[in-house]
């Protein structure tokens, strides 16, 4: 039942019994002789008995539609107000609220607002700090890693493969009959070795522990894009902006990303996939759209991990995550994040 109807009813019901409780009373005073009287008075050719209550219904019904209407207005204010904050947009101000308790409820929303963008930009921070410090660890894991690669390698398979070429040409400067078939076969074997000295350089100098210069969102996600059009069959377009993002963000929107490709590659059956990577009106976009069968979301969220864990990363960066998916049309993912004002110039 509609908020103006509930009050037309309340308001019909009120006078109707105003209305008796006013009969009652008159009639107690000057009690009617005959009740006929009341049909035969009339009010502006209307009998009494009729007159009285449908004028006091009309009044009843024309004050709880106004009623109905002004409080419908209220809450319809304070619902686009909560809209607001959900999408983690600035409540507009009011010159005056119509009421002590509207204004309270406004102030409150206000309250809530500020204490929503303290923590989405303390949850950034915090994002940030444990992604510096997460990336650090592993950059030096891979590096000592790298290092012991690099000195076993060096100390064993290299080695080895030098004395083995060694060993060869020594071989190979004893024989005097180039001709010869067996000659031709060890020259082979040696060319072969060499080769492999050759690898087994360029991997120790792969190996070899190197500073490691850290890229932007936008260099990974064209990076990963760009790869991935090089090993599978699939229509992969992409408009990433330039833009400066924080790095904690930074860290979960590609962790988003990366886990929305895989299950698009692993599920999806697609033969289209677009990435869009934007930032409008304050907030950074992350939106990957596919063509492939869908699926059905209500099915497939509770029992989904990798959907929890998208959904789980958006909102420790102070975002939220939207999923649109339909059967036989596709499927499509958007990260909406609000950008703290003063954490960039940009």
């Amino acid at each position: 039942m509609s908020i103006i109807l509930r009050h037309v009813l309340i308001g019909t019901c009120l006078s109707l019994l105003i209305f008796i409780f006013v009969a009652g009373e008159t009639f107690t005073v000057f009690p009617l002789l005959n009740l006929s009287d009341l049909w035969e008075k009339e009010v502006l050719d209307i009998p009494y008995i009729l007159f009285v209550p449908s004028v006091s219904m009309v009044i009843g019904i024309v004050f709880g539609t106004f009623s109905g209407l002004f409080w419908k207005k209220q809450l319809q204010s304070i619902d686009e107000k909560l809209h607001l904050i959900e999408e983690g947009r600035p409540l507009e101000k009011e010159r005056s609220a119509s009421s002590a308790e509207l204004a309270s409820i406004t102030k409150r929303m206000s309250k809530i607002q500020k204490q929503m963008a303290e923590q989405a930009k303390v949850s950034q921070r915090l994002a940030t700090e444990a992604a510096e410090e997460q990336e650090s660890r592993i950059q030096e894991i891979i590096s000592q890693e790298r290092n012991r690669l690099a000195r076993e390698l060096h100390d064993s398979v290299s080695q080895q493969l030098f004395g083995a070429s060694m060993l060869m040409s020594a071989i190979n400067e004893g024989k005097t009959n180039e001709d010869d078939r067996e000659t031709k076969q060890l020259k082979i074997v040696e060319e072969m070795i060499h080769q492999s000295q050759l690898e087994m350089r360029a991997l120790l100098l792969h190996l070899r522990p190197v500073a490691l210069k850290g890229k932007s969102l936008q260099e990974g996600i064209e990076e990963l894009l760009i790869e991935l059009t090089q090993k599978v069959s699939m229509n992969i377009k992409w408009k990433i902006e330039d833009f400066t993002v924080e790095k904690g963000v930074e860290d979960h929107l590609f962790r988003i990303l990366q886990e929305s490709v895989s299950n698009t590659l692993r599920h999806a059956k697609a033969s289209g996939l677009e990435v869009l990577l934007i930032r409008r009106d304050g907030f950074i976009i992350l939106r990957v759209s596919d063509d492939g069968i869908g699926f059905d979301i209500d099915e497939d969220k509770a029992g989904s991990y990798g959907l929890q864990n998208m959904h789980d990363r958006a909102v420790e960066i102070g975002g939220n995550l939207k999923i649109v998916s339909l059967k036989q049309k596709g499927t499509r993912l958007e990260v909406k994040i609000p950008v703290i004002e003063g954490e960039d110039n940009d």
